[in-house]
């Protein structure tokens, strides 16, 4: 029989599986993208060999951005904090030291224990170092009205960090094509940091404004069809992103933006919510079929050969250097132990590291250091989806109970 036409079975009951049974698999020690992961496995080599076949890098590449593109958006919908420092202030921590931290650590460890070259080494931790806004869903913020500190900080952070790992990303690659850094540095600063980041952060207010102010008076005449409306989102997610590519701005960082202007210039709240629920719903789907290509991707030959090399990275990255990153970078903070604790942990990797490794491979990461790297951010993201996705669930909710307690304990204090 056509293997298509399995697959397509296949995908088909595992949606209606996910679907019917998302009751009870919320209540469960492991999250969605474990369930694809394993089913990915299933249909590879490993298992019934329906897939077979390895889809390019710039497949993978495309189908990859246009899901981080939709979460980042779904991201910035759910952010409601007034633009201050003190407001954003764990999320400055996240970004502004924790991921350079990461950088620099994973860097360091790829050169010195990985014996990449310093431009392998530095593209390895930009890939592997910003945590992922789409596998994270479970443990972000649930919509605009939901001010908990700790989802507002994972939800801020995957925002950000996947966009704002592209200098880094740049800065390995253009080291790997020119070691001599002096004949690109100062174009790398004012282009890849400084104008790339205005030019998304300026392009995503412009964008999103024009788009509700059109959408506003438009609805004022005539309204759109409510099954039409929700694409909007989607609309607004594309010519952001082209519109900012286009003057070499950082589109993710843009759509990100754009999110978080919608959320602030509501046309009305019924259709913000619903623009936030078909966002989340395009993510969803969108994260089961690259979950199940990276599962059917996963080889045993390579897992073997650079065994010592993924150990290493995903063991110093999931338990030390993040963990240990966090604590530095939180240092002197208001932040309880529990949440400083916790996003030490829950910073899982997933499709946006996928993205940039398929966007390195485009640009001249090839050979043996490649191939190295490649595997090596696989099975990190692999191992990343296993450990968090058995323990998210359950730490989340000894988290929330923790809360509850503490703010029962307060009002009866009070009283």
């Amino acid at each position: 029989m056509d293997t298509y036409i399995i697959s397509f079975l296949i995908v088909g009951l595992l949606l209606l599986f996910v679907t019917l049974g998302s009751g009870w698999i919320s209540g469960l020690p492991f999250s969605y993208a474990l369930i694809y992961l394993i089913v990915g496995v299933l249909l590879g080599p490993y298992g019934i060999h329906v897939v077979n076949v390895r889809p390019q890098a710039e497949v993978i590449e495309r189908f990859a951005e246009f899901t981080v593109l939709i979460s980042l958006f779904s991201c910035g919908l759910k952010m409601s904090r007034p633009l201050q420092f003190r407001a954003w202030n764990s999320t400055i921590r996240l970004i502004g030291l924790l991921m350079p931290i990461c950088i620099l650590a994973l860097a360091i460890v790829g050169r010195v224990f990985l014996g990449l070259p310093w431009g392998a080494a530095i593209l390895l931790s930009a890939i592997l170092a910003p945590t992922d806004p789409v596998l994270a869903s479970e443990i972000q913020l649930s919509d605009a009205e939901d001010h908990d500190e700790l989802r507002f900080g994972l939800t801020s952070e995957g925002g950000l960090n996947d966009a704002l790992a592209f200098p880094f990303v740049y800065f390995g690659i253009y080291l790997i094509e020119d070691p001599q850094w002096q004949n690109w540095f100062r174009q790398w600063v004012l282009v890849d940091i400084f104008w790339a980041i205005a030019a998304g952060i300026v392009m995503g207010i412009l964008v999103a404004q024009l788009v509700t102010l059109i959408h506003r008076k438009l609805r004022r005449l005539k309204s759109a069809n409510a099954l039409m409306e929700d694409f909007i989102a989607l609309s607004m997610v594309m010519i952001t992103y082209a519109l900012t590519e286009m003057v070499n701005g950082y589109g993710f960082v843009a759509v990100f933006v754009a999110g978080m202007v919608v959320q602030r210039n509501q046309v009305t709240p019924e259709t913000y919510h619903s623009q936030l629920d078909f966002s989340e719903q395009i993510e969803k789907l969108m994260e089961v079929g690259i979950i199940l290509v990276l599962g059917s991707s996963l080889r045993v030959e390579p897992m073997i050969r650079f065994s010592g090399e993924i150990f290493l990275v995903a063991v110093l990255l999931i338990f030390v250097i993040r963990p240990v990153g966090t604590w530095v970078s939180t240092v002197g903070s208001s932040l309880q132990p529990t949440r400083r604790w916790l996003y030490g942990w829950l910073g899982i990797r997933g499709l946006g590291s996928i993205y940039y490794l398929s966007y390195a491979f485009g640009k001249g990461l090839s050979g043996e250091v490649g191939e190295e790297v490649g595997w090596v951010v696989y099975f990190t993201v692999a191992i990343s989806i296993v450990l968090h996705g058995i323990s998210a669930t359950p730490l989340m909710t000894w988290y929330e109970q923790k809360m509850l307690r503490l703010k029962k304990r307060i009002f009866s204090t009070r009283e």
